[in-house]
Parts: structure tokens; sequence; C-alpha cells
């Protein structure tokens, strides 16, 4: 089974902090964050998963929530990225 995930890119980090609605549930700093990241990404493949990395182009994601009437949540986010091919 293959799961894609969100990954951000370290310089893109405080631009994302400020798009998000969901601020006050995300880490403070790229770093915290990317262990997070490393962790379930380590998780998810000694599970048996095949995971797919996708760089967050902040734009696409902003545009994809707004079509949609979404707001830039952790919801919005997984589900933006489980439609990437």
């Amino acid at each position: 089974m293959e799961v894609n995930i969100a990954y951000y890119r370290k310089k893109d980090w405080q631009k994302f902090l400020k798009i998000i609605d969901d601020r006050d549930r995300m880490h403070d700093f790229w770093e915290d964050w990317h262990k997070s990241y490393l962790e379930a990404k380590r998780s998810l493949t000694s599970n048996g998963m095949i995971v797919n990395d996708h760089v967050v182009d902040l734009d696409k994601l902003k545009t994809y929530c707004k079509t949609r009437g979404l707001k830039i949540d952790g919801k919005a986010r997984s589900q933006f990225v489980s439609n990437i091919k």
C-alpha cells in the first residue's frame, strides 16, 4: 500500500505558518516539525507502507483550498497531498 505525505521545505516554513488556519496545532520551528515528519515516515515504512514524499507548493495548496472552500488545516492538507499523482 502507498501513501503520500506532505513535505514542507525549511525555506517555506514561515510562509507556511502564516497561511494555515490551524497554526496553534503546528510546530513553531521547522526542525521540530521535521523530526515528527521523520518519525511518522519511519512508522509508516516499518508497517509496510510505501511512502511518497511530496514537497508542498504553498501557492497550489492555497488555490486548492480556496477553490473548494476549505480552511488550510491538517485535514485539507492531507486531502491535497493524497490527490497528488
